[in-house]
């Protein structure tokens, strides 16, 4: 099991650590609640240093970018960040990503040569890094694997820009949402400053060098401490993630599920001229309409808590889907989870019921997100 630049910070606080993608990473450190709480109404702070960092450069690193995901890298300015996933080629999600068009003096860019940054999912690193290499093949681009150099803290909440603004020169607040800047950070040079979030609750998120990432966690802290920051685990990130409605990999979107099933039309661009793995089966798919939609219920009058992979029907008993994710929701507290079900039962207002062994729970189907974010 792998350790994060982080990992004795978290035990010197007292967290409840487990696996997780092959890391040793914390779960909590008080309750999930209590750290869900502090990032929706002040600010937390979470260890991501497990997460994939790629470098993709050179002349044709955008025409390989676009072979190999689903959105329109074509449109990103440098500074800019794009959410994306790469298909397969039977119509599944190798993984969902995030796509950082670098391209500026810090990279030090060849003439004529384009730069990106790949943040992929932790789980996925070396399966994503044989797909993209595969695919690569032909395309005049170099790739890099950082992951193993690059420290990554998320500090999420309403206060962020306060609590940070002290800590930096760039001017937190003028980073827009899905955008990032380069520069000094808590005295460590060429940090990267991105605002993509997966809280729903504002703030940003650090990239810096192993050796910087303690010093950062550190300074953090300490610049947090009047606006009542506080560490988070995966604990909370996974309910704050559940209550904006985003999908986690391996539990709402796999190698199995299309990004037009997942509700992810939207960063699969159908009529962007370059090909990409699926693109065919997508189109159909888009045209003859989905067999199955993954969706957002409530549980109104329950205190049962859906779990992966539990059974949905409908009332007349008939099974019609499965659980991908299922919380009890802090802010709403009541049970919330997403799942798949066939496409005539996924409008809102729609009641099904989700079997809890040998108890059925009533659930009713709902819009996303269940909270506005910042609350």
């Amino acid at each position: 099991m792998k350790n994060t630049p982080l990992t004795e910070k978290h035990t010197a606080l007292g967290a409840k650590m487990a696996e997780f993608a092959g890391y040793n990473m914390p779960i909590s450190y008080s309750t999930i609640t209590e750290e869900h709480n502090a990032v929706r109404q002040a600010v937390g702070v979470f260890d991501v240093s497990h997460m994939g960092e790629f470098i993709v450069r050179g002349k044709q690193a955008t025409a390989f970018l676009q072979a190999a995901t689903s959105n329109d890298v074509s449109k990103l300015k440098p500074g800019e960040i794009q959410y994306s996933c790469m298909p397969n080629k039977k119509g599944g999600i190798v993984d969902d990503l995030l796509v950082y068009r670098l391209d500026d003096a810090a990279e030090m860019t060849v003439d004529g040569e384009e730069s990106y940054m790949l943040v992929v999912n932790a789980s996925n690193e070396i399966k994503d890094w044989r797909w993209l290499k595969r695919i690569s093949r032909g395309f005049e681009v170099k790739m890099q694997n950082i992951s193993s150099k690059t420290g990554l803290i998320a500090v999420q909440g309403p206060k962020a820009v306060e609590a940070l603004k002290k800590l930096t020169d760039i001017d937190l607040g003028s980073i827009k949402y899905y955008n990032f800047r380069r520069g000094k950070f808590a005295g460590c040079q060429n940090v990267i400053v991105s605002a993509t979030g997966y809280t729903g609750a504002g703030g940003f998120e650090i990239y810096a060098k192993n050796r910087d990432i303690a010093k950062i966690w550190d300074k953090v802290f300490k610049a947090g401490e009047k606006f009542g920051i506080k560490p988070a685990g995966l604990g909370a990130r996974d309910t704050l993630r559940l209550e904006m409605g985003y999908c986690l990999y391996g539990n709402d979107i796999n190698d199995k599920t299309s990004p037009l099933e997942a509700g992810l039309g939207w960063i699969t661009k159908l009529n962007k001229e370059a090909d990409f793995p699926s693109k065919a089966k997508f189109v159909k798919q888009k045209a003859d309409g989905v067999k199955r939609k993954l969706v957002a219920f409530t549980l109104d009058n329950e205190r049962r808590v859906p779990r992966h992979d539990y059974v949905i029907e409908s009332r007349r008993g008939a099974v019609i889907g499965v659980v991908t994710s299922g919380t009890h929701s802090p802010t709403l507290d009541k049970p919330i989870g997403m799942g798949y079900v066939k496409a005539k039962y996924a409008e809102p207002g729609t009641k099904i019921m989700v079997v809890a062994g040998s108890k059925k729970l009533e659930a009713v189907v709902c819009r996303l997100p269940f909270v506005s974010g910042k609350v």
